[in-house]
């Protein structure tokens, strides 16, 4: 979600004002001159000069209202595409509305249409864009809380993108992005919502979807996009990466919802990378003493000592867990699907896993971790630490490797 706010600014800095037409600059002289008038003469004069714009007869009372709701329309149409909107679109807008208006002028209706669209939808993909997300992810978890419901965010972007815009150039990466929004829309259900946050960073609102249904509709996504690419033959591992949040499970709050989502986007991100990570992953210090002493104590030790070092900033990122409390993770080992172990937390750049004994895991091993919100993902790993928790069994830290 962090690359949004930039791009946006980017975007904001390019952008410069079109220039008024006469007529636009006239309306604007006149606003001013509308603002300086007494109530006892501005009433009179709004009720006429609104009727001569649209042959609509209000009251002097009607007319001073909706002037003002006239003005605060246009203030927000213009804050929402950063542009100044006209004066005359503003008023069919809000006349519109309020059913006083119901044959509006066609110019003027046309270009309301148009803004109303394009204030709506992102250009390239044709998907709701990042203003209508948070007024909908708001407006849906509401009428989840009230009536009782599940609803589901899942955060997506597409991993490798920057490289498939760097070697082959910003058409080929448009393409990869309309390809994405394609899939959603052909694979959603009607009742569900797809928008365009960022760059290659896209949202889902699943209403009334329990975890288990958007666990499978995300691998389902992301087969399919691997499917739709496949003709543009890149020589990139382009995928569709994914972190999903259910509400009430996995939080009450719209902002609880969007960190554990993005956590989970990071961990899958993580976990599929083939670049090599041959360091110690530090683990966290536990909140409680463990009676037993570690099973390798200098790397335990190392490793606790790395974790408490203060860390901010993109750093932050690499140490944070993905707690796989509470759910059905396990990883099997080697090539023996009967030989499994549970998934305990993700991290960055490593897994955590319980084991009965420490002789299951050899200094290096490969494993398939099967995790609620993951396709089943193969990787490489190597032990960096062990520790024996208190029923005997053992936390053992791994490491990813190519």
């Amino acid at each position: 979600m962090h690359r949004t706010a930039a791009m946006s600014s980017a975007n904001d800095a390019q952008r410069s004002p079109a220039p008024m037409s006469a007529e636009d600059s006239f309306l604007d002289l006149l606003i001013e001159t509308v603002d300086g008038l007494d109530r006892a003469v501005r009433a009179p004069f709004l009720q006429k000069f609104i009727k001569a714009m649209t042959q609509v007869e209000l009251t002097e009372p009607l007319s001073l209202d909706y002037w003002e709701q006239i003005l605060q329309r246009r203030k927000e149409l213009s804050e929402s595409l950063n542009k100044t909107v006209s004066l005359k679109t503003a008023m069919v807008d809000v006349l519109t509305a309020t059913n006083f208006l119901r044959m509006p002028i066609l110019m003027e209706y046309e270009e309301l249409k148009k803004l109303q669209i394009n204030a709506a939808t992102d250009a390239l993909t044709g998907l709701y864009n990042r203003r209508l997300f948070d007024e909908y992810f708001s407006k849906e978890l509401n009428r989840a809380k009230r009536y009782g419901q599940h609803i589901a965010l899942v955060l997506m972007d597409l991993h490798k993108f920057k490289e498939v815009n760097d070697r082959f150039g910003h058409l080929q990466g448009d393409q990869a992005l309309q390809i994405a929004a394609s899939t959603l829309r052909r694979t959603l259900r009607t009742s569900d919502y797809a928008f365009r946050i960022g760059g290659d960073e896209f949202a889902l609102l699943l209403l009334q979807a329990e975890p288990e249904q958007v666990a499978a509709l995300c691998k389902r996504l992301r087969s399919t996009y691997e499917a739709g690419i496949a003709p543009m033959k890149i020589e990139v591992s382009l995928a569709l990466d994914y972190g999903m949040a259910v509400y009430p499970e996995d939080g009450e709050e719209r902002e609880g919802l969007i960190k554990t989502a993005d956590d989970r986007l990071y961990a899958l991100k993580n976990a599929t990378r083939t670049q090599p990570r041959l360091e110690s992953v530090p683990r966290e210090v536990p909140p409680a003493p463990v009676p037993a002493a570690p099973l390798e104590s200098p790397l335990a030790a190392a490793a606790a000592a790395g974790a408490a070092r203060t860390r901010s900033g993109a750093d932050k990122r690499k140490w944070e867990r993905v707690s796989m409390a509470g759910t059905r993770a396990y990883a099997t080992l080697g090539e023996n699907a009967g030989r499994t172990a549970r998934v305990v937390d993700l991290s960055y750049g490593g897994v955590a896993l319980q084991m009965d004994t420490p002789e299951e895991a050899p200094a290096s091993f490969s494993a398939t971790l099967h995790v609620p919100i993951l396709p089943p993902v193969k990787v490489s790993l190597r032990r960096t630490y062990l520790e024996r928790l208190p029923d005997n069994r053992v936390r053992i830290g791994c490491a990813f490797v190519s």
